[in-house]
C-alpha cells in the first residue's frame, strides 16, 4: 500500500520486521481475543494480528488508509474511521485488548481517555515516544514521576517492554542530537484490585 505519510497525524510508520515480532511476541495474540488496534496506519502490525486472531477492529482518523485497509482485510478486519479520542470503547465488549503505534500530539490525552473504559480493557499494549513511557513507569522518587504517572498507576499496572530505534520507522521520526532510540512498547493492565 503506497500512502504519502500526513504530518497533521504524526504518522510514521513502523518497518522493521524484527520489531514488529517482537511487538506481536509481547503481545501473544491469541485465536479468541478482542483485539482493537489503534492507528494501523499501513497495516505493519495488522497483518501478523489478523493471522493469530482472525479478526481484529482498528480505529483510523486517516480516510485514505481507512479506506485501503478496508479493501486489503475485509472482512476479517472492521475498520471504525474515527478520531480514537472521541471513540466508545464500550461499544466494542469486554474483555479488550488494545494496541497501538500512538502519535506523539495524542498520546497523554489517549492515555487518559482509554483508562475511563478500563472496566472493558483486558490489556494495553502501545508504543509511545520515550519520554512519555519514562513518565508513566515512574515511581514516586524519580524525577519523571508526575500527574501521568499517578493518573495511570492508579488505574493500571504499567512495565515498559521494548525500546524502538528511530530507523524501525518510515519516515523515521526526528530525534535529538545524540537520541537513536525515540519510541518504547509500554503494556498495562487494569488494576482489579479496586
Amino acid at each position: 500500500m503506497k500512502h504519502q505519510p500526513r504530518k497533521r497525524f504524526g504518522q510514521n510508520f513502523l518497518v522493521d520486521a524484527g520489531v514488529i515480532a517482537a511487538i506481536v511476541a509481547a503481545i501473544r495474540p491469541a485465536r479468541d481475543d478482542v483485539i482493537v488496534e489503534i492507528g494501523p496506519g499501513l497495516g505493519a502490525l495488522t497483518r501478523p494480528l489478523l493471522a493469530a486472531v482472525g479478526q481484529l477492529h482498528a480505529i483510523e482518523i486517516d480516510r485514505d488508509l481507512a479506506a485501503a485497509l478496508k479493501h486489503e482485510f475485509a472482512p476479517h478486519l472492521t475498520v471504525h474511521a474515527a478520531d480514537v479520542l472521541a471513540f466508545d470503547f464500550a461499544t466494542l465488549g469486554n474483555g479488550l485488548r488494545v494496541v497501538g503505534n500512538l502519535p506523539y500530539n495524542i498520546s497523554t490525552p489517549l492515555l487518559f481517555h482509554l483508562a475511563g473504559f478500563c472496566a472493558q480493557i483486558r490489556d494495553i499494549h502501545v508504543m509511545l515516544q520515550q519520554e512519555i513511557v519514562a513518565r508513566m513507569v515512574a515511581a514516586p522518587s524519580d524525577s519523571n514521576y508526575g500527574r501521568l504517572s499517578v493518573m495511570l498507576q492508579y488505574r493500571f499496572e504499567l512495565e515498559k517492554l521494548i525500546e524502538v530505534p528511530a530507523a524501525a520507522f518510515d519516515p523515521a521520526p526526528k530525534v535529538e542530537v545524540g537520541g537513536g532510540t525515540p519510541r518504547a512498547v509500554a503494556a498495562a493492565a487494569p488494576r482489579r484490585t479496586r
